[in-house]
Formats: structure tokens, sequence, C-alpha cells
């Protein structure tokens, strides 16, 4: 799209392009919250998201856009087809599809966001039809939520209970449909408007702050690339469009690399140590240490995980994991790097 302004040409937030990066590497580290100043480019970095995406093979045809090699996380159609009752297993047809980038507005009924039945449809035709929702659009993608700080409790315990399981289970008007719905949550907000919810906070892997750039040469910088794309989008694209390239063959690589990549025990022991001596609640926090320190390195090409990715990731992994200490008001960031710190030189 070129209305989009390239991620290639972000400059100035590289805590939040960092993490964007590491999230389309290895979508299991669990999405990325980006909470800051309005103005600061959150919404811009997160609608460019879809220039560092290769795309996907999906079932032609198909609503929910199902993996045609993976028939066992497929919707009940595409199961069907690939597992005729007292016929033979066969391959599903393909096709090439851009990996999604959902925006959920924070005025979107239920209705909308989970599915509904097709009242045209019904109506005109009398036919009872499921109408896909935005979490069927966002499967194998990211679901964007600006503002998500201000999103309605009902649909935070929602977007929770889907994100959890995986599958959108829609029951309601004669209908009950299920379907996947696997998407990686992509939020920003000004906590200044509100905070988040725990429970919704907890299924961010990552969470950045971004922050107003204070250096005057940097500022005009943005402002130039910025009035730039306005003036002509196609243009301002075009010519950034080979750092995209790079940028999207770069993410190929690493997700190649991902698997072969080694974190040993002395590594894990770090991460568990770490979370620990913080006080983080449960086992998720070493979890995304875990697989966000293994895409960070295998973006740079390493074959084994090293301390120093452990410091670029922990502030990012574990700062909105952090419980408030009414005695100490440093900065969670921080707080993780002193303890990480700590750690590394007792």
């Amino acid at each position: 799209m070129a209305s989009t302004f390239p991620f290639a040409a972000i400059v100035g937030q590289d805590e939040m392009t960092l993490a964007i990066q590491v999230v389309a590497i290895d979508p299991s580290v669990g999405g990325v919250l980006v909470l800051g100043d309005r103005g600061t480019g959150k919404s811009t970095a997160v609608r460019a998201l879809a220039d560092l995406l290769p795309p996907i093979q999906v079932v032609k045809g198909c609503p929910y856009k199902c993996d045609p090699n993976n028939p066992a996380q497929s919707c009940a159609a595409c199961s069907a087809l690939a597992n005729p009752p007292g016929g033979r297993a066969h391959k599903l047809p393909a096709e090439s599809r851009a990996v999604s980038v959902v925006d959920l507005p924070l005025g979107a009924t239920e209705d909308r966001i989970v599915g509904a039945l097709d009242l045209e449809k019904a109506l005109s035709q009398g036919i009872k039809e499921f109408s896909p929702g935005l979490l069927a659009q966002a499967h194998r993608g990211f679901l964007y939520i600006d503002e998500v700080n201000l999103l309605d409790d009902h649909l935070v315990d929602l977007l929770i209970d889907v994100a959890a399981s995986g599958e959108n289970l829609v029951e309601r008007e004669g209908l009950s449909i299920r379907h996947p719905a696997r998407f990686v949550l992509v939020g920003s907000g000004n906590p200044e408007e509100g905070e988040l919810r725990p429970q919704l906070l907890d299924r961010f892997g990552l969470s950045v702050q971004v922050k107003t750039p204070q250096d005057v040469a940097l500022r005009v910088e943005v402002i130039k690339r910025r009035d730039a794309f306005d003036k002509d989008p196609d243009a301002y694209k075009a010519q950034w469009q080979n750092e995209s390239d790079k940028l999207q063959k770069r993410i190929v690589k690493a997700r190649k690399l991902l698997d072969s990549v080694v974190v040993d025990d002395d590594m894990l022991t770090l991460c568990a140590t770490l979370c620990q001596q913080l006080g983080t609640d449960g086992l998720r926090a070493e979890l995304t240490l875990l697989r966000a320190t293994r895409a960070l390195a295998a973006m740079q090409g390493n074959k084994k995980v090293k301390p120093e990715h452990l410091k670029t990731i922990a502030p990012l992994a574990l700062r909105h994991r952090l419980r408030r200490n009414p005695l100490d008001d440093t900065d969670s960031g921080e707080r993780v790097n002193r303890c990480l710190q700590d750690i590394l030189n007792p």
C-alpha cells in the first residue's frame, strides 16, 4: 500500500522498530505493546509492519486463511476437504496471500470482532450464513489496537480468551461456528489516558516506551521524511523499496535460522534468575525471554544466544511485568538493567 509509510524510513525509535522486527521473526514471542507520547510514530510503525512480512500460503478460497500444510489446525470446512469421510487424505489447493495487519477500532462492536449472521443473505435469500469478523481476518497475522488502554472491558475479556485458546467460538442467532484465530496482538496507547488491565498487559510479549526525540537534528530529519512522504507517497515508497526488500529478506533469513539457534542451560538459568529476583509472576516472562533472545540472535545471524542479546531484550520483555514498588520510583526498564548487571557482575 502506497499510503503506508515505509518501515525502513522510520528513524529515532530504535527500541520500537527492534521489537516489531523480533515479533515478525517469531510471532510466538507474543506481540508488542507500544506506549508513549502522542505524535511519536507509534501507529505509523505498526501499520508499516506489512513491509516486513513475506506472503504466506493459504487454502484457496478459505475465509480464514487456513494453512494448507497444517490441516489439523484448520477450520471445519478445510479439515473435511483434507480428510473426506471414507476417502484418502489429499493436499489442499493453495494460493499466496499477504499477511494481514488488521485494525481493531475502539468503537467496534462484538459482532464486528467475532463475526455474526450475514443479515443481507438471511433477509434477501433466506440463507443462514456466517459473516467472519476481524478475528478471522487477523488469523495468521497481526491484530492492531490503537489506544488499547481505552478498550472496553468486555472486549478485553473476549480477546484474552481467543488469544489463549487460538480459536474463536461463535454461538448466536442459531449459528455455532468455531474457527482458528491465532494472531499476534500489537497495541499502542498513551499511559496518561488510562491504565491497561493486568490480564491484557500480560498477553503482550514485549513492551516498548517511545518518547519525543530531544535531539534537534533528529527532529528535523523526522519532519523532512514525513513531509516528503505526504507530498508523494508513491514516489517516497519507491525511494525506500530497496531498503524495505532488504528488511524483508533479513526477516525471512532469520526465520530459517531460528530453529537452529542454541539457548544453553547457562542462558536459561540466567533468564530464570533474573525473573526470580525481579519477582515476576508465573513463567511467561522466562518463555518470552527465551523466544525473543533467540529471535534477536537469528536476526543478527548468530547461532547461539549470548548475554548481549539478553541485555537488549530483557527491558522490553520484563518492564511491563514488574510489580510497582512505592519505595522505588526508578524507571522499570532501568530496574531490569540494574538487576541484570548485578547478576552478571556479582
